[in-house]
Order: C-alpha cells, then structure tokens, then sequence
C-alpha cells in the first residue's frame, strides 16, 4: 500500500483516479477547491479531503495525516475556453500550484514521486497523424502555453535537485459525470429543443477520445511501473486512434434516441466557424504506454453510451 495525495482531486479526473487507487488498497489525501463532506469524499477513496489551495501552508498540513509516496498534481486550468477568457487565473492555477507542490517536494519530501498531468494542447496546432512525445509543438491558447510553463517547471526541479517526476499527455477525455465540452455540449441541446444540435467548426476535426477508466489506469501504470529516476519522463495517454467531431456527435445522438425510444433523428449541423488556433487534429502515439503493455482500449460506442445514461439519471431527462 502506498500513500498518495491527489491535487484537483474534487475534478472529473481526480474522483476518478481516488477511486482507483483506493480500491487497489491505497491510502488517498486529496487537495483542491469545492465544499466536500467527509462521507461523499469517502464515497470516492479519499480518506483525508482539504479544501483550499495548492500551496506549501496546506500541503504541510495534509502530510501530518499522511506523508505521500506518489503525488498525482490534477490541479490546474481545465478548459481551453476558460483560458483564453482569463489567462492570468489560468496561469495561477496552473502554473502558480506547479511551483507551490515542487517547492514543497523539494524541502519536504524529495524521495516522492510526481506526475504531473498536463496536457496534448502543448502540441499546438498545424499537426497530423498520431503524434509523439517527442514533437515539439507550438501551443497556440494560454491554456496549452500554461500547461507547457507546468512541464519545463518539472523538468528544472528534476534537472536542479533530483526530484523524480512524470509528465503524461492526456488528449480528449471524456467519461460519466464530465458536465463541459463536447459530450456534454450535445446531450444539453438534446435535452433542451432536441430538434438539431449545432457545434462549432467544421465536423471533420479529429480527436482521439479516450475514457476516463483508461486515463486513470494508464497514469497508475506510469506511476508504479516505470523505473526511477525516469531517463525519459514525458509520457501520451490516449487510444492512438483519431475520430472526428462529426462521427462522435452522430454516435451520441443516435445513443440519445435510442435511450430515449426516437425514431426522428435530430439534425446535426456545424458552424463552419473554428475557435482561432484550435488544433485540427490531435491524436497521440502512445507506443511508451504500449511498450509497457497497456492500451487505452474502451470502446467508444460503449463510454458514448454510458455518458448517455448517466446524463438521463442525473439530468431529469
């Protein structure tokens, strides 16, 4: 059994991985924003819940309850929209918790080990095929710049005091109980006038749409299976496989009228119009995971329609 400490851990993500790791018997802390009772904290594996911010104040205080081996750093920006429309809180919960958790690593606890979860929008756009970690990409959003700041502030702390860390990559997650982007986007319009669904761009973007059970086991495998100090830390979660706007929506609403015993389908348009800089394709290589025998592998028609059932359960539909 180790001891981990999740920052974000009131995230989509961070429920998630806590829930993971304590059913494999791990004691779970977790530290980020949202009023959280102890018994719904528990519900999700976390023994210890603090609500506040990623500074060395409050991690100080959670390692009297329990001194972490691994800590998983979720906290952070979310959402490239977010971003672009306040940039200077992005880079704060991004970039400023980066630098709070690595201070606090260095002076307290030097042997644990970080992973750091940032981001495929460090690539950029202007890219195709599956693409690898060793690509050196032009963020375009503050966003991708921001989570771009939280690596290079992970490899100077490596480079500088020898602390042990990861980087992983994640691309488009999706999964049960994410209520923003692009699951959520069409299963709000077709709750609402359900007739037709309009999304942005043109439909032929591609994705590659990995769910959230895959992402959460990948970063455990990456966490306890790869050797330490890590010669090459920088790690791509995702499917490999590129899908694009258009067929995912198509997969959506036909798993709503099914769920919800239509025979009309809804019309499905597209804007034509691109936030400026959105990639147009970004899908990983993830032959670093491959290579230690793991693949992000649920089916996309299966993780489709488990979203759509959770929004009709918790959406009064």
């Amino acid at each position: 059994m180790a001891n981990i400490l999740i920052t974000g851990a009131h995230g989509f993500i961070g429920k998630h991985l806590a829930r993971f790791l304590a059913k494999r018997g791990h004691h779970v802390s977790g530290l980020g924003h949202g009023m959280w009772p102890q018994n719904e904290a528990s519900r999700w594996g976390l023994r210890d819940w603090l609500n506040g911010d990623v500074h060395v104040t409050n991690l100080r205080a959670l390692q009297t309850r329990n001194k972490p081996d691994y800590v998983f750093h979720l906290a952070g920006g979310s959402s490239v929209g977010a971003a672009i429309s306040n940039p200077r809180e992005d880079f704060f919960r991004t970039v400023g918790t980066t630098i709070e958790l690595l201070e606090w690593l260095r002076l307290d606890l030097p042997r644990a080990r970080l992973i750091a979860v940032s981001s495929a929008a460090v690539y950029g756009s202007g890219l195709s095929g599956q693409i690898g970690e060793g690509i050196v990409g032009a963020p375009y959003s503050p966003y991708g710049h921001h989570k771009r700041m939280m690596e290079y502030l992970c490899i100077s702390y490596g480079d500088a005091y020898g602390l042990d860390f990861c980087v992983t990559r994640l691309f488009s997650v999706y999964g049960a109980g994410l209520k923003k982007q692009l699951l959520w986007d069409i299963c709000t319009q077709l709750h609402g006038v359900g007739g037709s669904v309009l999304l942005g761009g043109t439909g032929e973007e591609l994705r590659d749409w990995t769910h959230v059970d895959d992402v959460v086991a990948a970063l455990a495998v990456i966490a306890f299976n790869t050797p330490s100090p890590v010669n090459d830390p920088v790690f791509n979660i995702g499917t490999g496989i590129g899908t694009s706007v258009k067929d995912v929506a198509e997969i959506i609403i036909n798993a709503w009228c099914r769920r919800n015993n239509v025979n009309a389908m809804p019309r499905l348009q597209f804007s034509s119009e691109s936030r400026p800089g959105d990639p147009f394709s970004l899908v990983a290589n993830p032959s670093r995971l491959l290579d230690m025998d793991f693949v992000c592998d649920t089916p996309l028609s299966i993780g489709v329609d488990e979203y759509v059932d959770w929004f009709f359960q918790n959406n009064d539909c």
